[in-house]
């Protein structure tokens, strides 16, 4: 027996006794409906139960990263026909999540982390929400040509080949271990997690970390391909390879940028010389202030949601999960199970 899911439901309270009449979900919405089924799943005591059911993802609205990454795997284009035919054909494949976090606050992502560039158009530009997906493009204009900078760091344990990025930390245990256990924000999270899936169990001070350091334009880390249907942000991103695709732009020139984000339609921004593509098996994120305007934060993006703000952010008033400060993200491999069209 199958449950399908809408746009329409916002809140989840399915016990495991009803869940087991249900061999799969299909979900017909944008990434906002998975991402809450997803952190249904991995919330409860009985996530390891309840995480073995495959979902299904038939596209609606704008956002469909996910299942665009499916289709386009075997060159079918994004439709709700395609989605809902390899729904009914049965195929799985397996997906990498990435557990993000803070302390104790634990957040879960299957599609994309961004901070700079990438999260303010995304979040920002919904004040022009009335202009549908045109939005986007109009905001990114905006943010091109006034240009945000921000300082901060990334420590990341880079996979095989590509060891030549950033500079090896000879004591770089000490300082994740500090970022796994606390945050140094005097902001109180919204919720801690008290049961469920903790993330991978993984012995951090035997990896190879090593570090860069900003000022960034853009840090963008991508589970799957595409980020919506238009944007090809990772094009040899892997849906269980175990690592995540970081795209990184340090500095650029304001028009070579704006020829950037026209390529990434079609995954053709990596090879431009201001971006650096690798992939990492994990990633401390340190965000700072903006160059420019150091009283004001940034804004880090988590599928398509605000996870942090930081202050004079858009809508910095507004609580968010974790404290815009230092956080983990780690990746289980082939943790949950998605419909494919192969």
């Amino acid at each position: 027996m199958m449950l399908i899911l809408t746009s329409q439901c916002k809140k989840l309270n399915i016990s495991f006794m009803q869940r087991k009449l249900f061999k799969s979900w299909i979900l017909k919405s944008t990434m906002e409906l998975f991402v809450l089924v997803e952190m249904e799943f991995w919330s409860r005591e009985d996530w390891d139960a309840a995480i073995k059911i495959p979902l299904g993802v038939v596209p609606a609205g704008t956002g469909n990263g996910m299942i665009k990454s499916l289709l386009d795997s075997v060159g079918q284009p994004c439709a709700a026909f395609n989605a809902t035919l390899a729904v009914i054909r049965g195929h799985r494949r397996l997906l990498d999540v990435a557990t993000i976090s803070q302390g104790d606050t634990r957040y879960f992502s299957v599609l994309m982390l961004a901070w700079g560039l990438v999260a303010d158009i995304d979040i920002e530009s919904e004040k022009y929400r009335w202009m549908g997906s045109a939005r986007i493009d109009f905001y990114a204009l905006q943010r091109i040509f006034g240009l945000r900078k921000y300082d901060g760091s990334i420590i990341f344990v880079p996979a095989s080949g590509f060891e030549t990025y950033g500079e090896p930390l000879d004591h770089a245990d000490d300082i994740i271990v500090k970022i796994e256990s606390e945050s140094n924000s005097d902001m109180e999270p919204t919720r801690t997690q008290q049961y469920g899936y903790h993330g991978p169990n993984v012995d951090i001070k035997s990896l190879n970390w090593h570090k860069i350091d900003g000022p960034f334009v853009s840090i963008w880390l991508h589970n799957v391909p595409w980020g919506g249907e238009d944007a090809m942000a990772a094009p040899d991103a892997e849906f269980s390879d175990g690592c995540l695709d970081l795209i990184m732009i340090k500095d650029c020139p304001k028009l070579s940028l704006l020829n950037i984000m026209t390529e990434l339609s079609n995954g053709g921004h990596v090879k431009s010389p201001y971006v650096s593509y690798l992939k990492v098996k994990a990633l401390a994120l340190q965000p700072g202030f903006r160059t420019e305007d150091p009283a004001k934060g940034g804004i880090i993006d988590v599928d398509g949601e605000v996870l942090a703000r930081g202050k004079g952010t858009y809508k910095c008033d507004q609580k968010s999960l974790m404290a815009y400060d230092k956080l983990l993200i780690k990746v289980d491999q082939g943790l949950a199970t998605v419909f494919s069209p192969i």
